[in-house]
């Protein structure tokens, strides 16, 4: 495998089961895989979602709460927990970590966004994965989609400024289908998507889990933004992070967007 750098993104119900409640087994391969593919050579940076709903699990909650304050304070509960959980995980195989929480303001500042890409390369320089999120606790309008509209679009927006070569959005459902397929047994998969148009977009289907903020049309979103920027994605299945090495291999077994020239 030739040395590319990689933005992987992960969602709060590849990280959780459907209670809230933190996967630890998935989270553990997942680490390790990450681990092993760093290893190989490859750049990575981890965008990952997951901050309010760990946050939900760690306090008893079975739905995301609807007041803005209590968002904010399972957001600074859960980004702890899973941080400390990233930590143990990576560093059980020998890496580190380093974490970033961005706002949509720092990112539009020339300045700012200077500043989080020399610090990116200083890690990357530094044999160091960092993992990326929101900073939900000041960004309230990222609870309410306002902001970068979710981590999927963080995920494009961050492979865009470090000139990543590929995005991997790892998801609850095997890639893109011609419906939904939670709700229609005949779905069909499309494994190719070259450009994203107005019949692409229809074919998102949903909002999401309980435990995170976004749908197929999010992915779709953040695949047309990075696509345009010149950058391969792949939306892929993350119940088993293993899959990770198809796409490394060239193999995508989910849906495959083609960068554009």
């Amino acid at each position: 495998m030739s040395r590319q750098r990689t933005v992987i993104k992960v969602g709060t119900s590849t990280l959780t089961y459907e209670n809230g409640k933190m996967n630890f087994r998935r989270i553990e391969r997942l680490c390790k895989v990450l681990c092993d593919l760093h290893n190989s050579g490859e750049d990575l940076l981890l965008v990952s979602s997951g901050a309010v709903g760990v946050g939900m699990g760690k306090t008893g909650l079975s739905r995301r709460p609807e007041e803005t304050k209590k968002k904010q304070a399972l957001a600074a509960i859960g980004q702890c927990e899973l941080m400390f959980m990233y930590d143990k995980f990576f560093g059980e195989y020998n890496h580190n970590i380093a974490q970033i929480l961005l706002t949509a303001d720092v990112v539009e500042s020339a300045h700012k966004r200077e500043n989080i890409v020399n610090t990116i390369e200083a890690l990357l320089d530094m044999d160091i994965i960092p993992i990326i999120n929101e900073n939900d606790t000041v960004a309230i309008d990222e609870i309410y989609g306002k902001n970068f509209g979710d981590n999927d679009m963080l995920s494009a927006i961050v492979s865009g400024i470090v000139s990543a070569d590929r995005l991997i959005i790892l998801t609850d459902i095997d890639g893109l289908y011609d419906s939904n397929p939670k709700t229609n047994p005949g779905a069909k998969k499309i494994d190719v998507v070259e450009h994203i148009d107005a019949g692409i977009l229809e074919m998102a289907a949903g909002t999401g889990s309980n435990r995170g903020t976004g749908g197929m049309i999010t992915k779709l979103q953040a695949a047309n933004y990075a696509t345009k920027c010149g950058i391969e994605v792949d939306v892929i299945n993350g119940s088993e992070p293993e899959t990770l090495y198809q796409v490394f291999d060239g193999n995508c077994p989910g849906t495959k967007f083609i960068a554009a020239q």
